[in-house]
């Protein structure tokens, strides 16, 4: 799915810059080399919408409202969750299924998980690089392919 997003970003990149002269600031970071959820979150997947995300969601009410981080991070996955939802359905005109929401919300709850854990056990424990970019990459391969292909694919059939 990212080699795809990324040919049509270049490519749409490549169509502003000669039409209007305007470089387009790429959306991803190598999501590939992703050594956490944290890391793909908010350094590697889709930032445009993660640096909204954080501004819009997240800091209101980790500090408006100043309820706990782990709170926050949740509230943007389900936030994300639902635009993904409503995103599909006026693509498709598909009935949610809410295996977009369940994607989002699973992620959310594991990466605020990772957080607390990290912040909790600071510098004490620490998986190896090859280690952590395996574990990431295969949790976001599975997650993606049970929650977020099967509505795809069901389109297409």
């Amino acid at each position: 799915m990212y080699f795809y997003l990324d040919v049509v970003m270049s490519l749409s990149n490549v169509f502003v810059r000669s039409t209007f002269g305007v470089e387009v600031r790429q959306p991803f970071n190598e999501p590939y080399l992703a050594t956490s959820l944290q890391n793909l979150w908010g350094r590697r997947w889709n930032l445009i919408v993660s640096e909204t995300l954080h501004s819009t969601i997240y800091k209101p009410i980790r500090y408006k409202v100043g309820m706990p981080r782990w709170v926050a991070v949740v509230t943007v996955f389900v936030v994300s969750g639902l635009m993904h939802e409503l995103l599909y359905y006026y693509i498709v005109r598909a009935i949610p299924t809410w295996e977009f929401m369940w994607f989002f919300v699973i992620h959310g709850v594991c990466l605020a998980l990772e957080i607390e854990l990290k912040k909790a056990y600071e510098k004490r424990w620490q998986l190896q690089l090859a280690a952590s970019t395996l574990l990431t990459t295969t949790f976001t391969a599975t997650t993606t392919l049970w929650f977020l292909f099967p509505p795809m694919l069901r389109t297409l059939a």
